[in-house]
């Protein structure tokens, strides 16, 4: 890859990677209010479960537009993570504003009412989860914002060097092995 492509790569992904990143935002925005109504809750697991396909629209794109049809499984691979790398810093950016100025305790005020309901506490004591959520829930609430969104990145950068891999190998398409025929004359009768 030249300088020139690789810069081309990182330009295309860091346009992909802001709307991956609106994606993720919509979703978690739907997931805090989703702390109270299951329907917003339900549709933000869909807006994240749809990540692996935007993506994959998004490199087939790349591949389509500034490739010509053709991206290696490498390339495609890298594509994918620079895709998720420029995602996950604006949406790093956008939980630290949330969860340092916007939330006041919210969140967690919410995921620690939702695991002390008493169906909820006997269905993760019965799972054998009641003591190690407790504690989990506890070290939760202990963490400062910069902790907590680092690690959702570090996450998100993890998911995407995994989701990375089958995104390739469906979106890689090899170049012809033989240069496209000429185009033919038409010969008209005269």
């Amino acid at each position: 890859m030249t300088p020139n492509e690789y810069q081309q790569m990182r330009a295309f992904a860091r346009y992909d990677g802001f709307k991956l990143f609106v994606l993720w935002l919509l979703s978690f925005i739907l997931y805090v209010a989703g702390l109270k109504s299951q329907l917003l809750g339900m549709m933000a697991m869909i807006f994240a479960m749809v990540t692996p396909f935007v993506s994959l629209r998004q490199v087939r794109n790349y591949r389509d537009v500034a490739l010509g049809g053709t991206i290696s499984f490498r390339r495609a691979w890298a594509y994918v993570v620079f895709l998720f790398f420029y995602a996950s810093l604006l949406f790093a950016l956008a939980q630290f504003i949330y969860f340092s100025y916007l939330d006041k305790g919210y969140f967690m005020s919410e995921i620690t009412q939702m695991f002390s309901d008493p169906a909820t506490a006997q269905a993760m004591q019965q799972l054998g989860m009641g003591q190690g959520l407790s504690q989990a829930l506890a070290e939760l609430s202990r963490m400062r914002p910069i902790d907590l969104v680092l690690n959702i990145m570090t996450s998100n950068l993890m998911i995407g060097l995994v989701i990375g891999l089958p995104i390739g190998l469906i979106a890689h398409r090899k170049g012809e092995s033989l240069p496209p025929a000429p185009p033919q004359e038409e010969h008209t009768k005269g």
